[in-house]
């Protein structure tokens, strides 16, 4: 599936990145409605990682201008970020006509369908401490689900596969298939080298180049990743192209490719790897020239 993803992503100012051909907003920092103009309206789904304001503050206006029948578009945040539902109810009678927008809180590991054969999956992450059974921020994968043949019936001829459906059903020939198609990391540090093993498509936070300026654990700040270790999982796994952003606005457009340059080069990581520069929009990113 071509995917167009259009995104912003400077630390501490603004986040959000839209995929176009799934109505889908992956968080809405400030400016996300200026940039898309009548795109907007093609938004349809909106996942917000967390409730830092450089996530969330393009709310306001994207209920404004794009609220319409259906409860569009709609929304889904951490379930236990008690900020939503107070931004709920402000919007609501800030905006009136916008009451009937949709606000859905999300628990970890929970599948929401988005389309025909696609759903977003929530995954807890640690960027907000929290208790292990409080949901602050999420990171999000989504599923492409297809219905293949199963493997013992790849011989028969179509009359034979014909036959057996009506027999038996569709279901007894074909099984479900799943494929990370798009995986959103949101903020947080990398946890789990295995988390994003089988994406086609990552978009990762990378806010330091390296560990001097991440605050350590149980200093109660919120944890990034470096992109050191974003590049070195990336290596480890199966994903095919690397999108990284929310890089901190103390770093320069050529600091920031000579590090991913060599961090690439240190682990042998050579697929495409598009930056989405501090300050900078980026139209159709997976069209536009990769750092490697």
């Amino acid at each position: 599936m071509k995917l167009t993803i259009t995104g912003y992503s400077t630390a501490l100012f603004a986040t959000w990145y839209f995929i176009e051909e799934l109505g889908l907003l992956f968080d809405a920092g400030d400016g996300v409605s200026a940039h898309l103009l009548q795109k907007s309206r093609k938004i349809k789904h909106i996942f917000i990682s967390h409730p830092d304001r450089d996530h969330i503050t393009g709310l306001l206006q994207i209920r404004q201008l794009n609220a319409r029948e259906g409860g569009f578009p709609w929304v889904y945040y951490p379930k236990d970020a008690g900020s939503f539902p107070a931004m709920d109810n402000f919007m609501s009678k800030f905006d009136p006509h916008t009451q009937h927008n949709i606000w859905h809180p999300l628990n970890d590991t929970q599948d929401v369908p988005i389309k025909k054969g696609i759903l977003v999956h929530s995954i807890r992450n640690e960027h907000i401490e929290a208790p292990k059974n409080s949901i602050k921020s999420l990171s999000f994968d989504v599923i492409e689900v297809k219905q293949k043949l199963k493997e013992q019936f790849k011989t028969l001829s179509p009359k034979e596969l014909q036959t057996l459906r009506l027999q038996k059903g569709n279901d007894f020939i074909t099984e479900e298939k799943k494929q990370s198609i798009l995986s959103y990391s949101g903020d947080t540090p990398v946890q789990d080298f295995d988390r994003w093993k089988h994406s086609k498509i990552l978009i990762h936070e990378a806010t330091f180049l390296d560990n001097s300026i991440n605050p350590p654990k149980g200093q109660k700040k919120n944890q990034h990743s470096t992109l050191e270790e974003v590049i070195e999982m990336v290596a480890a796994s199966k994903v095919e192209q690397l999108i990284l952003g929310h890089f901190s606005s103390r770093y320069s457009k050529q600091q920031i490719q000579q590090a991913v340059m060599s961090f690439a080069q240190k682990y042998a990581l050579n697929i495409p790897i598009f930056c989405v520069f501090p300050g900078e929009v980026v139209k159709d990113i997976l069209n536009t020239n990769s750092i490697v």
